[in-house]
């Protein structure tokens, strides 16, 4: 009875651990998983970011264009003069009443003048006057960049654009030399 005994036990236990090794996980390769998934997920995260930031780049690369164009629009029908603002930075809102847009006035995807964010775009000319009159004969547009830092995009009324560091001091409408792709 008792060899029987030990033969029903020993294979009983063979049984049991021959099922454990198949249908189960060790704890080290649920670890190596899921440390994998989580690698992955913060690739994803931080390259999901870069070109949400790109894409907003694009955006108001797009804005200024078409700014530029209703400011040679505005021209066309002022004598090749450009609204007038010399100090400074005009609202966007005036200078796009200025132009005759309707609708909404293009603005940077992320501004929000609730939060007291400052006004992401700037428009300056070489006029004498802040009142948006057609008095001038230059301009510059710029706009911070968020995809590369301390960078603005500026368009300039010679056809010429480009970035340039924040540092830049915008003045008289001149478009600031330097200006890379």
């Amino acid at each position: 009875m008792k060899i029987k005994k030990n033969l029903l036990t020993e294979s009983a236990f063979t049984l049991t651990k021959a099922r454990r090794t198949e249908s189960a996980f060790t704890l080290i390769e649920m670890l190596v998983v899921v440390s994998i998934i989580g690698i992955l997920a913060a690739l994803a995260t931080v390259s999901f970011s870069s070109t949400q930031k790109q894409a907003r780049d694009t955006a108001r690369k797009s804005d200024l264009k078409q700014y530029q164009n209703s400011l040679e629009a505005f021209a066309n029908k002022n004598n090749g003069l450009y609204p007038a603002w010399y100090s400074g930075s005009a609202p966007m809102v005036s200078l796009c009443s200025a132009l005759g847009i309707t609708g909404t006035c293009p603005n940077d995807p992320r501004y929000d003048p609730v939060d007291g964010d400052p006004p992401p775009y700037g428009y300056q000319s070489d006029g004498t006057t802040a009142d948006l009159m057609a008095k001038a004969t230059q301009y510059i547009l710029w706009a911070r960049l968020e995809n590369v830092t301390d960078t603005f995009w500026v368009v300039c009324s010679t056809g010429q654009s480009g970035k340039i560091s924040s540092g830049t001091v915008f003045g008289g409408g001149a478009c600031p030399a330097g200006l890379t792709q």
